[in-house]
């Protein structure tokens, strides 16, 4: 019975007489069923001698587990599965420790190269865990790389939670990631542009994924892809149609410093006058799979669509970003919270702006501040605004350009496209004043621009020293930073 419900699905397990078994035994019968299915499912990793000659798993046995897991609640259930299958099916660490030794025996014993790097191969090959075989196996199968993206958007949602923890786990996400990573690269993946005539559940998709500046409706979508608007996605040959990753582009005649400009301004006309394109804005990119989390698609995504701009509208000679800053409003509050409540001991402000915010709040501790900034209500005061505008651009000035995770910016969207190239060349006050970008960022949105011909030597001089391009603009805000704050 046992062996049909698996074949079927999990929930047979919770009808007939699995539903009379009091639920403590029923857990154990469902935990049961999953070690035979695992046992079943995952391929045993044949002897090296062999490893060309073994024959691939039965399709019946992947179509199996994918049937099994779908048939899973979300939560804990899957999230026992995937922790049985990260512990119980990974790399064999005794065969591991065997080549290893047998590696260095041949290092100290200087043997030829050959046996030298045959041991090499036979480690390399042992340090494959076995659930590595099963995931190959699903992808080869007819929407078996879907299923994969799911799965491993239930280990990074599961990581993220705690519902699934622990080193073999973590281990797992990264394997499956690395898969991801070549089976998603450039040579399978098709740039599409969406436009008012692309096929409703497209358009609704692309709608629903917008994680920067969410789509109000059908009039604003229709905007979005309309006149002077360009929205393109990449899709994969295996999965044709589906987006996986998004980028919204805005045709202007110069850098844009404001967000509601492009997603609320109503194009004047409905035939795009191309002399007055002189500038690609992109203003949200969004990645619309979970489980694409870590694989490098944005980069590519950018590079294919400048180069298809550049075909379409050679006359673009400026592209940047109006991208913003996740991360500074909480930045800031921490550091306020840091501060001593004595005026006299304020290292954020000046004495006079101090001064000024103190007469403005009616406190002379950050206390009212603060508050003030986690409930946007400090925007209702022109005249706070007023006084915030200078200490601000330079406090997320700093954020942007000196604050470091490892070296690098310590915020990740500038990460990405420092990462990428660009010169951080402009910060914007005011930017986007949507309650969603005054909570973020204080209503603060930077360009970081991407001049062609600097990409790859700023690139590399940012990967390789963690030196950031920026603009005089950015560097003299950070100057008065360094002259009137103190961290």
């Amino acid at each position: 019975m046992s062996r049909l419900g698996l074949c079927l699905s999990p929930r047979l397990f919770l009808r007939g007489p699995w539903a009379a078994l009091p639920r403590g035994l029923r857990r154990l019968s469902v935990a049961a069923g999953m070690e035979e299915l695992l046992s079943r499912s995952v391929p045993p990793l044949p002897p090296y001698e062999t490893k060309e000659k073994a024959p691939p798993p039965a399709e019946l046995r992947g179509a199996e587990f994918v049937r099994f897991y779908r048939g899973l609640r979300a939560g804990p259930p899957r999230a026992q599965l995937l922790t049985r299958l990260a512990q119980d099916f990974g790399v064999d660490h005794g065969r591991v420790a065997e080549f290893s030794a047998k590696v260095l025996q041949a290092r100290e014993q200087q043997r030829e190269l050959g046996a030298l790097l045959q041991a090499e191969d036979r480690l390399r090959y042992y340090l494959n865990p076995r659930y590595r075989g099963l995931f190959q196996h699903l992808g080869r199968l007819e929407g078996g790389l879907r299923f994969l993206v799911e799965l491993r958007g239930d280990l990074v949602e599961g990581l993220a939670t705690k519902a699934v923890d622990g080193p073999h786990v973590k281990e797992m996400n990264g394997v499956l990631k690395n898969m991801l990573s070549e089976w998603f690269s450039t040579g399978f993946l098709n740039l599409e542009r969406v436009t008012w005539q692309s096929p409703c559940e497209v358009l609704q998709k692309i709608s629903d994924s917008e994680a920067v500046h969410p789509v109000r409706n059908w009039v604003d979508m229709k905007r979005r892809v309309g006149s002077y608007r360009r929205c393109y996605f990449f899709s994969h040959c295996a999965i044709p149609g589906e987006p996986l990753i998004v980028l919204h582009v805005a045709l202007t005649s110069d850098i844009s410093s404001s967000i509601q400009a492009i997603v609320k301004e109503v194009p004047p006309l409905e035939t795009e006058d191309a002399d007055k394109i002189t500038t690609a804005i992109f203003y949200s990119i969004s990645l619309t799979q979970q489980g694409l989390q870590g694989v490098e698609l944005g980069t590519y995504l950018i590079k294919r669509v400048v180069k298809q701009l550049q075909k379409e509208l050679p006359q673009i000679k400026a592209f940047s970003t109006l991208s913003p800053i996740p991360g500074f409003t909480n930045w800031l509050v921490g550091l306020l919270s840091s501060q001593t409540k004595e005026l006299e001991r304020n290292e954020l402000f000046t004495e006079p702006e101090w001064q000024e915010i103190s007469e403005i709040t009616g406190d002379s501790t950050t206390e009212t501040l603060k508050k003030l900034l986690n409930n946007n209500e400090w925007v209702r005061s022109e005249k706070l605004v007023e006084v915030l505008h200078s200490p601000f651009m330079r406090l997320c000035a700093w954020y942007l350009y000196g604050e470091k995770h490892r070296g690098y910016a310590l915020n990740p969207v500038a990460n990405f496209h420092l990462q990428n190239g660009s010169v951080m060349w402009r910060i914007n006050w005011m930017a986007d004043t949507s309650p969603r970008g005054i909570a973020a960022s204080c209503g603060m949105m930077v360009n970081y621009r991407y001049f062609l011909e600097d990409t790859d030597s700023n690139s590399a001089a940012y990967l390789g020293t963690k030196q950031i391009k920026a603009s005089e603009q950015v560097l003299s805000l950070v100057s008065q930073f360094q002259q009137n704050s103190k961290l």
